[in-house]
Order: C-alpha cells, then sequence, then structure tokens
C-alpha cells in the first residue's frame, strides 16, 4: 500500500526520515517560492466537535495547521475516507491574532486568529505560548512590510 495517505504525523515523519518540521510542512502544505517557515508548534485546534491536536506552522506567507491523525469522514460516493485535518490562512488576510487565557484557569492560553473574512480559530495547548504567539506576530509584520 504505497499510495495510501498517512495516519498521522508521525508517519510521514518516519517516511520522510526525519528532519524535524521543516520537511513535514514542506511534504503536507504547498510551498511558494521564497516561503520560509519561521516555527511549527504541537499544539490543539478547537473546533465545535472538540480540539483537534496537530502541528501549527508559521511561515512567511501563511499559517497552517495539520492534525495528529486522520479523521474519517464520509464521501460522495457514500464511503469513508481518512484524511489529516488541515487549515490554511493566508498572512495577507489576518486581521489580527489575539491572546486570551481561561479565566478560571489562567494557565490555559490561547491564541486567536481572526480573518478578514470574519472567521476566527482559536489554538491551544502549546509547549511554549509566548514564542508561538510572538511568531505569529512577527510573521503578520514581514507580511506587512513586504506589502508596502
Amino acid at each position: 500500500m504505497k499510495n495510501r495517505i498517512p495516519d498521522s504525523v508521525l508517519e510521514i515523519k518516519l517516511r520522510l526520515g526525519g528532519g524535524g518540521m521543516r520537511k513535514i510542512f514542506k511534504h503536507t502544505f504547498n510551498v511558494e517560492q521564497g516561503e520560509t517557515l519561521l516555527k511549527g508548534s504541537r499544539c490543539y485546534l478547537s473546533t465545535t466537535a472538540g480540539p483537534i491536536a496537530g502541528l501549527l506552522f508559521v511561515s512567511t506567507q501563511k499559517i497552517a495547521f495539520c492534525s495528529e491523525k486522520s479523521l474519517t469522514i464520509s464521501s460522495t460516493n457514500g464511503g469513508f475516507i481518512r484524511t489529516p485535518y488541515k487549515v490554511v490562512i493566508p498572512v495577507e488576510k489576518i486581521k489580527r491574532v489575539e491572546e486570551s487565557h481561561n479565566v478560571d484557569k489562567p494557565k490555559e492560553k490561547y491564541i486567536e486568529i481572526v480573518t478578514t473574512d470574519h472567521f476566527d480559530f482559536w489554538f491551544m495547548g502549546f509547549v511554549n505560548y509566548e514564542k508561538a504567539f510572538k511568531c505569529l506576530q512577527r510573521s503578520i509584520n514581514i507580511s506587512q512590510q513586504q506589502s508596502l
């Protein structure tokens, strides 16, 4: 079964022979010429179905999330397929990035990304929240400087 979709980010990493976040990012997402990965972080994406564990990639051109495990969804032919849950947000479409925390549990910190088309994405459970937030701000600053 050479061409089957990997069930997890770990499988992708093993197939690529290591190389860390940069290889996973390039293998999982369409990387544009001149695009640079600034940071990759393990975290959770909040969804209406509950949090999804995965990797958040911050590059000079996009914010991208890929679930660690594939999700099973129904296909148009009535069967089921397994696919990773992916979110890609072009940096120029980001309206704002905000910090937040749980009032009852201040150690639970969140990052909210709001897009210009009024979608919002909540990320949580970062190993290093401050680094992830600063990197998101840096990505937005780079994008704004390039558009001048």
